[in-house]
């Protein structure tokens, strides 16, 4: 069905069905009608019901739990676009899964990173639109076009109409993170301030100083990834010691995984922002979190892609 945007078409992989919806209602276009589901033995099985032959397709589908199979079904709807005959094809993949894994830290390591963009590119998608990637470089992994947002300003905008901060600062929790953290403090008008910390073995972190000041303060850590928590409740607990009045955190993704919202229901966090790049079923929800939505900024990204606008100026 074409819409005042010509021929563009919203495709919704099982990963993330209600973000699609969203996006979708934005630009005031029906989800593409397909079918994605699984056959007996596992496998994935796509079905487009209706014609997409000369059309753009945005499909929209993080690669997030369970990762694997969501990485497959991306790839078999990408397949199944480019088979028949669209124009073009972007893969809309607001969570990026592999992408911790973006270079060798000891010998014989995959670029795990790197495979995942391969893999995408042989399907045959055109573009790739993604949120707060883990590493900015992962770009350079592919040879089309990566539209890379940053969830920065909707967090900021959260903040800035439900909270009046007198005397905040914004904490990135490892030094790989300053960046990011200095994106939102520059929105809120802030300082910054940084936690060094080291991680004896993979998912362990430990909090070795903290440059900048945080005493008296309400403490406002970014990260781009949540994952088990532990890192951001021990940062959480070191800011309170250091003096911190109050510790709020945010991110982009909110992997969750256990024992992640015991930890943050136990934290000094007064409350966990976070985006919906990845869905959060009813077993991770809390009164500590909250869950903002990114749908309307993803739609006008490719409002932007499709009218062969600027996708920069969304961000200014």
């Amino acid at each position: 069905m074409a819409s005042q945007y010509g021929n563009l078409c919203i495709l919704s992989g099982t990963a993330n069905p209600k973000l699609a919806q969203d996006i979708a209602k934005h630009l005031g276009v029906p989800l593409c009608d397909a079918l994605v589901s699984r056959f007996n033995n596992g496998e994935t099985q796509v079905m487009i019901n209706e014609s997409v032959r000369g059309r753009d397709v945005y499909i929209i589908q993080p690669t997030s739990q369970p990762v694997n199979d969501s990485l497959i079904e991306l790839l078999i709807m990408i397949d199944a676009c480019k088979r028949a005959s669209v124009h073009s094809v972007t893969a809309v993949v607001p969570y990026y899964a592999y992408a911790r894994q973006d270079r060798k830290t000891r010998g014989r390591e995959p670029i795990s990173a790197k495979l995942v963009a391969n893999l995408i590119e042989t399907a045959g998608a055109n573009r790739v639109v993604t949120v707060d990637l883990h590493a900015g470089q992962i770009q350079g992994f592919f040879d089309i076009p990566v539209d890379h947002l940053a969830a920065a300003p909707v967090l900021a905008e959260y903040f800035q109409q439900n909270h009046a901060f007198d005397n905040a600062v914004v904490v990135s929790p490892d030094l790989g993170g300053v960046t990011r953290a200095r994106v939102l403090a520059d929105r809120l008008q802030t300082p910054i301030a940084i936690i060094e910390k080291r991680r004896p073995e993979p998912g362990k972190a430990e909090v070795m100083n903290l440059i900048g000041e945080v005493k008296g303060k309400t403490a406002i850590m970014i990260d781009d990834i949540v994952d088990t928590a532990g890192s951001l409740c021990e940062g959480a607990k070191a800011l309170k010691k250091l003096g911190a009045s109050e510790i709020y955190a945010c991110c982009s993704h909110a992997i969750l995984s256990d024992p992640a919202v015991q930890r943050i229901n136990e934290s000094d966090l007064k409350k966990l922002i976070i985006t919906d790049t990845i869905p959060l079923p009813p077993e991770k929800q809390s009164n500590k979190i909250v869950v903002l939505s990114l749908a309307d900024a993803i739609g006008d990204v490719i409002k932007s892609i499709h009218t062969h606008s600027s996708v920069s100026e969304l961000f200014k």
